[in-house]
């Protein structure tokens, strides 16, 4: 697998935003606006009128030509009318630019395949990569270069993290990064891939394999632009990190979609089905489960085995859980006879109520404190029949006490994955949020939580299977 070296794209000195604008709403306007919010490197805008751009309080002084700016340039932004970006990439060729961001549109999806063909001619003769056409640019979360086009205060920034995303949707792209921010869900790098004349989802999954600072690398698909290459690389780089893909046209109607949107062919469903099983691909089916799936398997080790232990203060969860896990073939982790003799003796000498139920799921009881959830919890834990702990909180009870987020903390010393979950509104929210800075994920819902133990289990399958752990 050839790995592209991609850094000068994700790590620039110094920018040129070709197609800058001073107008409020004009996309020249909007990405200046982006890349001098956070990013520290030097910024140069270009335009016909060479006139000053003023942007977050800041004055920029603009250059007619990428030629007359007098320092090296690593990256290109261009946002320029089709027809005069392959005459771009030439000046940018002829100024020593290593990388291009294509933000305009009007080419393959237009029917304009012949223009997409000379942008990628002129950008070959360089030594050009290019992102795009027609993409709303790349962000990397941890150096605050951000060429995405949606200002700010319509499209929030997540934080920066160990989840990788990219997308064949400019628009749904956006959707999930203004997502991950309200969710406060960490990314380390956003790729908007547009046509992906040049670089494809290929190229930037092997980069995101070697790179340090991605831990779990997603994705929205609605095509491959070669599926051998797709399959070779994608199977390498799950033995180093999970991949997690949401596929879409996954219907013939849905197919025909995705090829007038970015010009891509879906081809068969089923077949991108068997590759994803076959290359350790998790394969979420919403924006929902894509999240879910990430954030476990960016918090948490993948599991050994499938067997669930759960801890809950409430009864009904508990089945649900339950009924949720095994209906996506994972098992309920039958307790060791030493386990059962242990809860046993804690009811008879009273550290326990009587009237619980420790038969998995351990249903705790209602009137449940933290000191409770922690012999719970440790018990399972130390069980060797038990391969993952799910803890259900419900903390509308007023029993449970704020103990329970260093109780949580400290079973992390037993090495096994920890998933939590905690329906409600604000209190619940507040105290997930405690968890999770404790470096648990926790979950809104039964049914999150049923997903996040899934990739932790699939994920750990796939590399026993592979000889990994």
């Amino acid at each position: 697998m050839e790995t592209p070296n991609l850094d000068s794209l994700f790590y620039p000195k110094s920018v040129a935003v070709v197609g800058a604008s001073n107008v409020p709403g004009k996309i020249g306007n909007a990405i200046m606006r982006s890349i001098t919010l956070y990013y520290e490197g030097k910024v140069y805008p270009v335009n016909v009128k060479g006139e000053e751009i003023e942007v977050n309080g800041k004055k920029f002084k603009a250059y007619r030509s990428i030629q007359e700016i007098p320092d090296e340039i690593d990256v290109a932004v261009i946002a320029v009318p089709a027809k005069f970006v392959p005459d771009t990439i030439d000046e940018c060729g002829k100024k020593g630019v290593k990388a291009a961001v294509v933000i305009s549109a009007g080419f393959k999806e237009a029917g304009r395949a012949d223009l997409e063909e000379e942008l990628v001619k002129r950008a070959r003769k360089w030594g050009i990569r290019l992102v795009g056409p027609n993409c709303l640019g790349v962000t990397n979360l941890e150096n605050g270069f951000d060429c995405n086009f949606n200002p700010p205060e319509r499209q929030a920034r997540p934080p920066f993290g160990k989840v990788a995303f990219m997308s064949q949707s400019g628009a749904f792209g956006a959707a999930i990064l203004d997502w991950a921010a309200g969710h406060r869900i960490g990314m380390s790098k956003f790729i908007s891939l547009g046509n992906m004349a040049d670089l494809d989802e290929s190229d930037f999954m092997a980069y995101l394999g070697n790179d340090p600072k991605t831990g779990v690398i997603t994705a929205y698909l609605e095509g491959v632009k070669d599926g051998r290459k797709f399959f070779n690389t994608v199977r390498e780089v799950t033995l180093k990190k999970p991949v997690v893909i949401l596929k879409s046209g996954r219907t013939e109607a849905g197919a025909k979609a995705a090829a007038s949107h970015t010009g891509s062919l879906a081809g068969s469903y089923r077949i991108y089905q068997a590759a994803f099983e076959q290359a350790g691909v998790l394969e979420a089916k919403s924006m929902r489960q894509l999240f879910n799936y990430a954030k476990a398997l960016a918090m948490e080790r993948p599991a050994k085995g499938d067997r669930v232990a759960i801890v809950t203060n409430g009864g009904g969860a508990g089945v649900m859980m339950s009924d949720g896990l095994l209906e996506r073939g994972m098992k309920l982790a039958e307790l060791s006879k030493e386990t059962n003799e242990r809860f046993r003796k804690d009811i008879e000498a009273g550290k326990l109520p009587e009237h619980m139920s420790y038969r998995n799921p351990i249903d705790i009881i209602g009137d449940a404190p933290s000191s409770r959830y922690e012999i719970a919890m440790r018990y399972a834990l130390e069980d060797p029949n038990v391969d993952v702990l799910v803890v259900i909180a419900l903390f509308q009870s007023p029993a449970l006490d704020e103990g329970i987020v260093e109780a949580t903390e400290r079973m992390k010393a037993y090495g096994k994955p920890i998933v939590f979950v905690a329906p409600g509104g604000d209190y619940p929210h507040k105290m997930a949020r405690n968890i999770e800075q404790k470096g648990i994920p926790v979950y809104e819902t039964v049914e999150d939580g049923v997903d996040a133990v899934y990739a932790l289990v699939k994920y750990g399958e796939w590399l026993k299977e592979n000889g990994k752990i």
